[in-house]
């Protein structure tokens, strides 16, 4: 028998508490609110007299203070091209072939969930390893350019952007789609584009979130194939002034987590058109 009912939720006797969800909800919170918290008081800390001040961020962000945002608007600039080239890759490489095994060859579904799982279990240290001699021919045939990182980051996100595409999939009769849709005269590619993709919304977006925070935040690939993104731009300006790795640490993942919350109202606003 199903565990959950015809709305999709668990029956009333599987579902925790509302005490226990608000226990493990504040757990949580606490356990990511006071890094945070503390990682922000730091920032106002006036290193002279020991008290709060908002000199540090004035300082950090004073136009004349070249020497700390020039390295950090560079690697931002080249994080946030190789977020949208590895997006890119992810939803042209990985979804159409996603969908090809699910309609077209089901039996290796597993053997590419393997090899898609694979990169996991992976430390980032190895894979530049064997991508190191890779890179010297792409360096002689695309440049040394920041974005040619987007090769290796869309391996390193693979995983994660699977897991999303697999659950949507899973959710949705991908094969009943697509006939009915061959049956009414639409191409291959309208049936991607018109047909299966705004079914896969939800976990397209998933995937492209977790893709945009998995590069913001990587550095060992970048540090070691000498590339200049976020993460190494802020060792740079750490060596320089301390406070400004923190505040752009932070910065970065108020932006990671509005980027949540617009993708999480896009799929919730798609979700309610779709039932109405």
């Amino acid at each position: 028998m199903n565990a959950t009912t015809a709305s999709g939720r668990a029956p009333r006797g599987l579902e925790p508490a509302r005490a226990t969800r608000w226990a493990i909800g504040l757990t949580v919170g606490v356990l990511f609110a006071v890094p945070l918290l503390a990682t922000l008081l730091y920032t106002f800390r006036d290193p002279l007299t020991g008290g709060l001040s908002t000199a540090n961020w004035i300082r950090v962000f004073d136009p004349g203070n070249t020497q700390v945002l020039a390295p950090i608007w560079t690697g931002l600039g080249n994080s946030l091209v190789l977020a949208v080239v590895t997006v890119l890759i992810v939803l042209i490489v990985l979804l159409p072939t996603m969908i090809l095994i699910e309609l077209r060859y089901p039996r290796l579904g597993a053997a590419f969930e393997f090899v898609a799982l694979l990169p996991i279990s992976i430390p980032a240290i190895v894979l530049v390893v064997g991508l190191a001699p890779i890179y010297l021919q792409i360096g002689r045939a695309l440049g040394t350019g920041a974005w040619t990182l987007a090769f290796a980051y869309g391996i390193t996100v693979l995983p994660f952007a699977y897991r999303s595409i697999r659950a949507s999939i899973g959710a949705v009769d991908l094969k009943t789609l697509a006939e009915a849709a061959r049956a009414l005269g639409a191409s291959w590619l309208e049936v991607i584009v018109h047909v299966l993709v705004p079914n896969l919304r939800q976990g397209l977006l998933a995937a492209s979130l977790i893709s945009v925070a998995v590069v913001l935040g990587e550095f060992t690939i970048a540090s070691l194939l000498n590339r200049q993104v976020l993460q190494t731009a802020l060792v740079v300006a750490n060596k320089i002034d301390p406070y400004a790795s923190a505040m752009f640490t932070l910065l970065s993942l108020l932006f990671v987590f509005l980027l949540l919350l617009a993708i999480s109202r896009a799929a919730r606003s798609r979700t309610g058109r779709t039932l109405s």
